[in-house]
Order: C-alpha cells, then sequence, then structure tokens
C-alpha cells in the first residue's frame, strides 16, 4: 500500500501547504528581523567601517521601516494561518517570533543610534596634572584666545559631538 495513501485526501494536500508556510514565515521573520539588525551591527562605535559595508547598513537603514512593517503584517498573516494546524510548543515559537519581527518594526523606526552617539551637553574638564589620560591617548584641541580645551578620541568617538563653552563663545566639537 503506497504511503499516500495512508491519509485521507484533504490531509495528503496539507502536508506540503504546512512546510510552504512555515517557509514562508521564517523569511518573512528573518528579513524583517534582519533588517532592523543588520545596520546596528554595522555601524557600531570603535569598529572599522568600511564604505561598502556602511552603504549597505545606511540601504537597509532607509528600507527597513517600510520592509519591517511589511515582514511583521505577512507573518502575523501566516502565523493566522498556521494556528489551528500547529502544536502548543510551535504555537509559542509563532508568539516569540511574532514579539521579535514586531519589536524589530518598531525599533526600524526610531533612532537607536542617537541613544548610542547623543551628544554631551555638560562636559567636564581636569587640569592636566589631575587627568588620567594615558600619554599616547590622542586628544583634539580648541583654544579661542587664551582658553584651551582638550577632548580625548576615546570619548569623542563614542558621542561624536559635543557642546561647549571656549573663551566665551559656544561651539560644537565633532569628530
Amino acid at each position: 500500500m503506497p504511503a499516500s495513501s495512508l491519509y485521507p485526501p484533504t490531509l495528503r494536500h496539507e502536508r506540503p501547504s504546512l512546510s510552504g508556510l512555515w517557509f514562508a514565515y521564517s523569511l518573512c521573520a528573518f528579513t524583517g528581523v534582519a533588517l532592523f539588525l543588520i545596520p546596528a551591527f554595522i555601524i557600531r562605535p570603535f569598529r572599522h567601517q568600511g564604505p561598502r559595508a556602511l552603504l549597505l547598513a545606511m540601504t537597509l537603514r532607509q528600507r527597513a521601516p517600510l520592509g519591517t512593517l511589511i515582514a511583521a503584517l505577512a507573518c502575523l498573516g501566516l502565523a493566522l494561518a498556521l494556528w489551528r494546524t500547529v502544536s502548543r510548543w510551535r504555537k509559542s515559537i509563532l508568539v516569540l517570533t511574532l514579539l521579535v519581527v514586531g519589536f524589530s518594526a518598531v525599533m526600524a523606526r526610531l533612532n537607536y543610534f542617537e541613544w548610542m552617539f547623543h551628544p554631551i551637553d555638560g562636559p567636564q574638564f581636569l587640569a592636566q596634572a589631575d587627568s588620567k589620560l594615558d600619554t599616547k591617548e590622542m586628544i583634539m584641541a580648541v583654544r579661542m584666545g587664551s582658553e584651551a580645551r582638550a577632548y580625548p578620541i576615546s570619548q569623542m568617538a563614542y558621542h561624536h559631538v559635543l557642546n561647549d563653552v571656549a573663551g566665551g563663545v559656544p561651539i560644537a566639537v565633532t569628530y
């Protein structure tokens, strides 16, 4: 007796479509999460960022709001189609994946780079003798009149922008 005759006719045609739905669900979930994570992984402080990688990150970052929304809606539709046919533990996988894809869709709409690279509004300065900078530490220096300021590159690379006043003049120091 062939294996295909063991299943009633309705079940014979459902088996391949379930695997197709799972594949589509996985692909949509992967796409939605990747659109958020790839730019976040590439654009990091204190790490070399090549021009091609940066172009990829910025391209994905521009397309992420719409792409993650489409992926989240597709995942929701596919999860609803799969819901009645799967066991309890697979339902928990569906829900967990939907939460991750939904989180990615929300995060793709926020400027999370601002959280990492927020400007310093109130810098604090120490006298050179009191500073604990290594002698090989690179600094950026600004002199306005008789007043001089030094900004460690290690801090500027992380924050990128520092608002300060030097010699009575408001300045924005950037790296």
